[in-house]
């Protein structure tokens, strides 16, 4: 076999981290080097790091992406900034979708059929994320308010039920209150719980209407339930939809992404930075993006201010949230 450099699929690179300290080199590589494997993985390269000087082999477009990912590490940390692994996966993911604007396949992806029309991802992020859903089994949405997460996720599950493709549409949410306490809430059952899925409604309402999302739901082809309803379930040839995921417990993330059966597409989305979660609680979410990195059929696509379709000034209100958490 031919050594690395006498391949013409493979190519090196380097990428110097100028004026950065020793606990700046540190930081970027993580913890035992955590960050470096993270690319490894990601991107298909190997990365040796020597002082200031990170050397990296592997396919030419992926040598790009990690000193793409390497120079905004370094511009972090050079800051005074500390990376998390999330924050890392944020990075390679935005890279990566970034390199990829450039092919066809993403983006001339064709929008999504309804009754109510074509449903068209708006951006680059969007486009990928439908894509993904069309053909990974599974699917995480991960970004602020008003991107399009879920919207696009119903959206998708209405389109499979029409073309018979998928037999059923389960919607499922936590049922955590955002920082409030309701206390006792009279009613039946489904008068409890319905508050906190409104919003699947109102994407179902919208895209095929109330008089047949009423009879879907009579026949069960639609069912909208609490997370809590998913234990000791098996779904079969079901889109299933876990919105508000970042207000899961490990232990319930755990147990419904073993809901999955034979024909079953999953998607699961949610924001990281809204967790309503007790204080000290691990979000099933934030850990489940390394419990599943890099695992065959699985697609995490993150989403980012920029992407967020709902009054302009929403974007810039996240915009804000972000540069006052970076000082804090």
């Amino acid at each position: 076999m031919e050594p690395p450099s006498k391949n013409p699929a493979i190519c090196h690179g380097d990428f110097i981290a100028e004026q950065a300290s020793a606990a700046d080199l540190s930081e970027m590589a993580g913890e035992l080097d955590s960050h470096l494997r993270q690319l490894e993985s990601r991107l298909g390269v190997v990365i040796l790091p020597r002082g200031e000087r990170f050397h990296i082999t592997g396919p030419q477009a992926a040598v790009q992406a990690a000193k793409t990912v390497l120079a905004e590490l370094h511009a972090q940390v050079v800051q005074g900034r500390k990376l998390s692994s999330h924050w890392v996966h944020q990075c390679i993911q935005r890279v990566q979708v970034e390199a990829e604007s450039e092919t066809h396949e993403v983006s001339e992806s064709p929008g999504v059929q309804t009754l109510k029309g074509t449903i068209r991802g708006r951006g680059l992020r969007q486009r990928r994320y439908l894509d993904s859903i069309r053909h990974n089994d599974l699917t995480f949405g991960i970004g602020p308010a008003g991107t399009g997460k879920t919207y696009l996720a119903v959206a998708a599950a209405v389109e499979q039920i029409e073309r018979n493709q998928v037999r059923r549409l389960v919607l499922v949410r936590p049922a955590v209150e955002a920082g409030e306490r309701l206390g006792f809430l009279p009613g039946s059952l489904s008068e409890k719980v319905d508050p906190y899925l409104r919003p699947l409604y109102d994407a179902l309402h919208e895209m095929i209407g109330y008089e047949k999302v009423a009879k879907l739901i009579e026949r069960q082809i639609i069912e909208v339930a609490p997370l809590a309803y998913m234990r000791g379930r098996t779904l079969n040839d079901a889109f299933i939809i876990l919105d508000e995921a970042q207000n899961t417990t490990p232990e319930q993330m755990k147990m419904f992404l073993t809901r999955m059966g034979f024909g079953a597409k999953v998607v699961v989305t949610g924001d990281v930075t809204q967790i309503d979660l007790p204080r000290g609680q691990l979000s099933g979410l934030v850990q489940v993006l390394d419990v599943l990195d890099a695992m065959p059929g699985v697609e995490m696509v993150f989403f980012e201010s920029a992407d967020v379709v709902r009054h302009p000034l929403v974007a810039r209100i996240i915009q804000a949230y972000d540069r006052f958490g970076d000082k804090a």
